[in-house]
């Protein structure tokens, strides 16, 4: 499937990372999109529409010029950065991204996405929330700190879609109620791949 001028139609939620991705990617590469707002919050996912298109009723979603329809964050991001420099020419390399994208879903989204989307957007009070969700969330960012020591990206000296994925949700951390103070190698890279994607800082 050709990406060239085909625009294709993101169906996103601005708060969600994960759909946030999507939009870092496109606009890093220049792919030209239609961005359509869809709130997880006022549950639009759930509609008998929206179910139509992703029986999983999750965003993102993306619905390309010919009709192709495909979702999931990580498989979206990789199909359009296919060829880029986003993508180790490398064989290894590209298997230690994949490496960070596998483990940026099943353990790093999994623990600081839930717990700032409970604490910032459902305002569920402490008490209400798994104790365990904070001690999973500092033992991510001590391993991506811990990692970060010595290299400037995930990868060593050069932005990739590990970086990418992996920002989406760090860089809302403080969201969580997660300081990021004592990740000091975490926060200058947030602040490298924010300049590399020209997002607006998050302070």
């Amino acid at each position: 499937m050709s990406l060239d001028n085909a625009a294709m139609t993101v169906y996103g939620d601005s708060i969600s990372g994960n759909c946030l991705k999507v939009k870092f990617v496109a606009d890093r590469l220049g792919i030209p999109y239609d961005w359509v707002e869809v709130s997880v919050l006022a549950k639009e996912t759930r509609t008998p529409e929206f179910l139509a298109m992703n029986p999983a009723g999750q965003v993102p979603v993306v619905r390309f010029a010919d009709n192709e329809v495909l979702a999931q964050s990580n498989a979206i991001i990789l199909h359009l950065a296919e060829g880029s420099d986003l993508i180790p020419a490398d064989a290894f390399e590209r298997a230690q991204m994949y490496q960070w994208l596998f483990w940026e879903q099943y353990s790093h989204e999994t623990a600081i996405a839930v717990l700032r989307f409970q604490k910032h957007y459902l305002k569920k009070p402490d008490s209400e929330i798994d104790a365990s969700l904070p001690v999973r969330c500092a033992s991510v960012l001590t391993l991506m700190n811990n990692h970060l020591a010595d290299r400037r990206y995930f990868l060593g000296e050069k932005l990739s879609l590990a970086d990418v994925a992996l920002v989406a949700y760090t860089r809302f951390a403080p969201q969580a109620g997660l300081d990021l103070a004592p990740y000091s190698h975490v926060r200058d890279w947030i602040g490298r791949v924010e300049q590399d994607l020209r997002l607006e800082t998050m302070g």
